[in-house]
């Protein structure tokens, strides 16, 4: 097993160190905001009140399977997960406080990356065999650059998808569930396992539309309630916030003592730190965000595709920023168990409600675990559908049903067995899918542009869209 583990760490470092997947990330990210003209920040707002506010669209162009908002929420449901709590606190544990600010970059260029993922996905969609659509990387790789290589790029991101979706998706969530539940209301493993066995396969055994109404349900809930918990926090340490932040800035540069060695490898270790835990958390260059537009009921990808961004914006500027520095303002980051990423949070919790009275520390714990179990769970059923896709572009329709049996199974695995090597798989697997979309977005950017210029181009475009068509 240790043998195993050490051969994996190397594939991990190779694909996640300085020559592959951080410049490349970074590079297309900056090249599609650069191209794009820093649509993220421009439309920011809008694209919040369209996914929150005008839930639908009219006409009969609107075609597809869910909201809007649906749609938002079911990409919701599969980022906001444990990499919200535990990834965080392991990247800031083993990077220091800099990782925070590569996690923040990976969210501010990933809104531009997620915005042209959506964009590619709507454009490129098409109806399978049951009239559900169907989207994302493989489809825009296979059909918007043609040939042989988006062919085999298309392959390749559905082949990793699919597989990813146990590691990732799945086991990883389960485990964390399961774990959690056992550490702090002492409930069996089996027993998690087969409750969770029971409820996902409620929800995902309906397809799109069962999820897509569970994650409008409860996403916006759980998030909700674990930035209030965590603003809570940060508004008993507000003398500590100034220092925090800018020992964020200064140890994205520097590095940090606390991971050891030369001020080089530090400052390595912060900056692969937060770009992987960033992408394990937003997602943004996975391509699983074109998934999800895929199946909103719209006729116009632009306008999608600026929903879809938004997802980036509340994972990373809003949920991972209020986890990253509840642990740094309450010390936990340098203090606690920098192996187990929930304890970290937790204890950084319970510091802050103990502060205001000792006998509210154990809620913060509690906090922790409920949010996890939510997290974990929602993670479990968007992951589903992403992987149902892939394997419905790699074998057809006649895949889904089988692969959700299989899904719902392994969540029992995952539940009830140790995985220690589950996080660097689930990094890997996060690498391989990324490759071949990041490779695909820079030579498919033309495109993007293209129909974003043309929207926009039509100057009663906002006005349309001011239009309140909820019903």
């Amino acid at each position: 097993m240790e043998q195993l583990q050490g051969i994996l760490d190397q594939v991990s470092s190779t694909v996640w160190g300085p020559y592959v997947l951080i410049p490349l990330l970074l590079v297309t990210g900056i090249y599609l905001t650069v191209r794009l003209r820093g649509l993220q920040f421009r439309v920011l707002f809008h694209a919040l009140w369209l996914a929150f506010v005008r839930r639908k669209e009219s006409g009969e162009e609107a075609k597809g399977d869910v909201s809007h908002y649906q749609a938002l929420s079911t990409a919701l449901a599969a980022t906001v997960g444990v990499g919200n709590i535990s990834g965080v606190a392991l990247a800031i544990g083993v990077g220091g406080p800099g990782a925070l600010f590569w996690m923040w970059v990976t969210g501010v260029l990933g809104m531009a990356t997620k915005y042209s993922e959506a964009l590619l996905g709507v454009k490129y969609r098409r109806p399978d065999s049951k009239g559900e659509m169907s989207g994302g990387p493989m489809f825009y790789l296979s059909r918007g650059l043609g040939g042989g290589l988006g062919k085999t790029l298309g392959l390749l991101f559905a082949l990793f998808g699919a597989i990813a979706a146990f590691g990732i998706g799945n086991m990883t969530q389960a485990n964390a569930v399961a774990g959690q539940l056992a550490g702090t209301w002492n409930v069996p493993e089996q027993v998690t396992g087969v409750i969770l066995v029971v409820v996902v396969a409620a929800v995902v055994l309906g397809g799109i539309k069962s999820i897509g109404r569970f994650a409008s349900a409860v996403v916006p809930v759980m998030i909700i309630l674990y930035v209030v918990a965590s603003l809570i926090v940060l508004a008993v340490h507000v003398t500590d916030l100034p220092g925090a932040l800018a020992l964020v800035f200064t140890d994205a540069f520097t590095g940090t003592a606390a991971v050891g060695g030369f001020a080089g490898s530090a400052l390595m270790i912060a900056i692969q730190q937060g770009m992987a835990r960033g992408m394990f958390s937003n997602e943004s260059g996975l391509g699983t965000g074109g998934i999800a537009a895929a199946a909103a009921k719209t006729g116009q990808p632009v306008r999608q595709a600026m929903v879809s961004m938004t997802q980036t914006f509340i994972d990373t500027i809003i949920v991972v920023t209020m986890t990253g520095m509840v642990i740094i303002v309450t010390g936990a980051w340098s203090s606690a168990n920098s192996d187990d990423g929930s304890l970290m949070t937790s204890f950084a919790l319970s510091e802050g409600f103990g502060a205001i009275s000792g006998g509210l520390a154990p809620l913060g714990g509690y906090i922790v675990s409920i949010s996890l179990v939510f997290f974990a769970f929602t993670t479990l059923v968007g992951w589903c559908y992403y992987g149902e896709r892939c394997m419905d572009f790699l074998v057809g329709r006649k895949a889904v049903v089988p692969f959700r049996l299989l899904f719902v199974a392994v969540v029992y695995v995952g539940a009830t067995i140790e995985l220690s090597l589950a996080w660097t798989f689930s990094d890997i697997a996060n690498g391989l899918m990324a490759l071949p979309n990041l490779v695909g977005l820079l030579l498919l950017s033309p495109i993007v542009v293209a129909e974003t210029k043309k929207y926009f181009a039509d100057p009663e475009w906002r006005k349309a869209e001011m239009v309140d068509v909820r019903s």
